[in-house]
């Protein structure tokens, strides 16, 4: 009995010790807001501006709510654009008809940027390189679209036409269009997913041969070509960005699986029909060991013990083979109770899934594909996310590949304090994303240390930032930290408020 008993008192001695697990104060927590057919936003592209706002904040409230950080939003489904462009028509899953601007004079790519920022979330743009359409019915298709400006770019394959990726004015088109976006907004990432060389079709052949022989090199393989195609976007890409604004990312999220052991001794134990080395031509391990990108997230949308492809398996398998490079899993939550994997069924596989990549070293977070699957569904899956491992917020990580200048903290230029709030405006802010407010205390002479978060994530408006008599219940000293375009935080600025006349 004394044994017996001993083993439950270990047992919730356990329980409770997991409960108050420490949360990570640094995350990467990011959902996929998917617009090709209108799979997450807008519903519809037909609609109102006005509906099309509101629809838009339902995606952010929800995932800020859950304490994630990071909206990673298509901006370019399909040589379209979801934004005013020199280089693509306007989408038609933004106003129902491709080539047609919206019904508004505002930029309403510039709002959901603001937006998102001003729920401390980072805004990851995210581009679909060289898928040309979504289907075969050119003609809904407008004018300025490049199937008909630049045909010789195209290569019909399957259902669809795709850019062709060894074109080198191709290339020059993309960087192009990149350029324009990291100049003219504030993101703070560029984003490709999975799609280089298209998903093979059993009977097709993807027709770029007069393309390989033109450009190859000698003793080449059209395989070793493909690759150095994808390899020289990347490397253009990144060399783009880095120049023109250093602090923004680039992100890639291929398909999980890079190699099958079968095939590569260094691949993972894994059968997948395909990968990404060998079927769609991308070499990430390549990018991330030359240092062209700053995070990598894998699309290991399996369940954890489905023994072809198990996520356990192929996170650890990135988590030992990502070098230079922040790794977040990818996650897919659009399985929940809706796929022939009964794992799906169980309502702890995805937090079991966040559980397992917290204990893994090198992974650093988690994106959801896609920002509906928990929205109108899944309450209770939702709410252990909510209890166990989303309950506090979480800074992302910084940048691995951040230039070496530090940031020179800001300065304090007044203090406004009322009866109800306390105004402080810096010069300098336009170097950082957001701020954090703590309580502070003193700890030996005429030192200060940070005590209790009181804000977290103040939104930087017009050089200043205001917290409420709310927020700060009597505090008398406070200390503010700020984060930087590169993720980095100040050191902490202390503030007595204590000796500030208020103003009426």
């Amino acid at each position: 009995m004394k044994k017996i008993f001993l083993i439950v008192l270990l047992a919730l001695f356990t329980s409770c010790a997991a409960l108050k697990q420490k949360l990570p104060e640094r995350e990467f927590r990011g959902f996929w807001v998917a617009t090709v057919v209108n799979i997450d936003w807008p519903k519809n592209g037909k609609d109102a501006i006005e509906k099309q706002k509101e629809d838009y904040l339902k995606i952010l409230d929800f995932y800020d709510q859950l304490n994630f950080n990071t909206a990673i939003v298509q901006i370019r489904t399909a040589g379209d654009a979801f934004y005013p462009s020199d280089y693509a028509p306007w989408s038609q899953y933004l106003t129902g008809e491709q080539g047609i601007a919206p019904d508004t004079e505002e930029n309403l790519l510039a709002w959901m940027i603001s937006e998102t920022h001003e729920r401390g979330m980072e805004f990851h743009a995210w581009l679909n390189p060289y898928r040309a359409t979504f289907d075969l019915n050119t003609t809904l298709l407008s004018e300025q679209h490049d199937y008909y400006t630049h045909p010789d770019w195209m290569v019909k394959y399957g259902k669809k036409y795709y850019y062709n990726p060894g074109e080198p004015a191709v290339q020059d088109h993309m960087i192009a269009l990149i350029d324009e976006i990291v100049k003219n907004y504030t993101i703070d990432a560029i984003h490709f997913d999975d799609y280089f060389y298209p998903y093979k079709i059993t009977g097709e052949t993807f027709n770029d041969v007069a393309t390989f022989n033109l450009y190859k090199l000698p003793n080449q393989t059209i395989e070793d070509w493909r690759r150095s195609s994808i390899d020289s976007l990347i490397r253009k890409t990144h060399y783009a960005i880095k120049k023109e604004k250093p602090w923004v990312q680039f992100g890639v999220s291929p398909f999980g699986v890079w190699k099958n052991k079968a095939t590569d001794s260094k691949g993972s134990d894994t059968q997948a029909g395909q990968t990404t080395y060998d079927d769609l031509y991308a070499d990430p391990l390549l990018w991330m060991q030359e240092g062209w990108i700053d995070y990598i997230i894998p699309q290991a949308y399996w369940s954890i013990a489905l023994p072809v492809a198990s996520h356990k398996t192929i996170m650890e398998w990135w988590a030992a083979n990502s070098p230079n490079t922040n790794l977040y899993m990818g996650n897919g939550p659009y399985k929940i109770r809706n796929n022939s994997d009964k794992a799906w069924d169980n309502k702890k596989e995805l937090p079991n899934q966040i559980k397992l990549g917290r204990k893994t070293p090198n992974i650093q977070g988690n994106a959801f594909f896609s920002a509906k699957s928990l929205m109108n569904d899944h309450e209770d899956v939702v709410n252990i996310l909510k209890r166990k491992y989303y309950s506090k917020i979480a800074l992302n990580p910084s940048t691995p590949n951040r230039t070496g200048n530090k940031i020179a903290i800001p300065k304090i230029v007044r203090i406004h304090k009322t009866n109800t709030s306390v105004n402080i405006q810096f010069n300098g802010l336009e170097n950082f994303r957001y701020g954090l407010a703590f309580g502070a205390k003193k700890s030996g002479k005429n030192q200060l240390k940070l005590k209790k978060l009181l804000r977290t994530k103040i939104p930087l408006s017009l050089n200043s930032i205001t917290l409420s008599n709310t927020i700060l219940k009597n505090k008398k000293k406070i200390a503010l930290v700020f984060i930087d375009k590169f993720g980095q935080e100040t050191q902490p600025i202390f503030i007595n408020l204590d000796q500030i006349v208020p103003y009426d």
